[in-house]
């Protein structure tokens, strides 16, 4: 099983990195969002009661940039399933004598792996959010983007697995995991939000994401959530029971 999911994740891996366009869009998206956005908006933005946007909007948005590069590259990651189903070499794979679970631990690992990379590059711009860094919170960043692109990567493979076409997938996104990002705090904070929508956001999975970055980054505490131990570890068990959804599809439909 080990050989086997090594395997897969190499190649997804090399795919990734061969393929450029793949590159720039999940990663320049993101950085224009965040320099758009925390342009354009910053001179508007006020801090709200609890100091959730101390150092500017820039720095506020600075850990929704982040999330939402580990978003794409698990959306990019994951429909390489479907991708790969239309080839016939998902079908190839299926038959031969690799475990299920090779299958889906290859490409959550992949797809986890290759959001840390980005997102490690992403990390040299924090100075011009005015966010310091040192070993000690680079470590922590770093983990706790490993556990939401564990997570994000999960569902995202759960979902590609269950839809037949790219066109569906995409129309998934936008339905489902782009306001996944929009409602966990990365634009605005929950202070200042209406009360169904500060509902939302605390089952939100992501906003724990967020919040642990945030409080990583800025020190600033996200009202309503739990601290950054904790908020790792709801996206931790979401991650779990989204790869058990997972390995549960890729048993029931082939």
């Amino acid at each position: 099983m080990i050989l086997a999911t090594y395997t897969l994740w190499l190649r997804d891996i090399v795919r990734f990195l061969r393929q450029r366009s793949r590159i720039v869009g999940a990663f320049g998206t993101p950085v224009i969002f965040w320099l758009l956005l925390g342009s354009g908006l910053g001179t508007s933005f006020r801090m709200g009661p609890a100091g959730e946007s101390d150092g500017g909007y820039l720095a506020y948005f600075y850990p929704g940039a982040l999330a939402l590069m580990v978003l794409f590259t698990a959306i990019f990651s994951t429909i390489s399933v479907i991708e790969d189903r239309h080839e016939g070499f998902l079908q190839g794979v299926l038959v031969a004598p690799v475990p299920r679970t090779a299958i889906v631990a290859a490409k959550v690992l992949a797809g986890a792996t290759l959001a840390c990379m980005q997102a490690t590059v992403f990390l040299i711009l924090a100075p011009a959010a005015g966010i310091r860094l040192s070993l000690p919170v680079v470590a922590a960043v770093m983990l706790v983007l490993l556990v939401l692109a564990f997570a994000l990567t999960a569902l995202g493979f759960t979902l590609a697995w269950v839809i037949d076409s790219t066109q569906g997938f995409h129309g998934v996104m936008n339905l489902l995991l782009f306001p996944m990002w929009v409602l966990s705090g990365a634009v605005f904070p929950a202070s200042g939000a209406a009360g169904w929508i500060k509902a939302i956001m605390v089952i939100n999975p992501m906003t724990y994401g967020i919040s642990a970055l945030r409080n990583i980054l800025t020190g600033s505490r996200t009202p309503l959530l739990p601290g950054t131990a904790l908020s790792v570890l709801v996206i931790l068990v979401f991650g779990l029971l989204a790869t058990m959804a997972g390995t549960w599809v890729v048993r029931e439909r082939r």
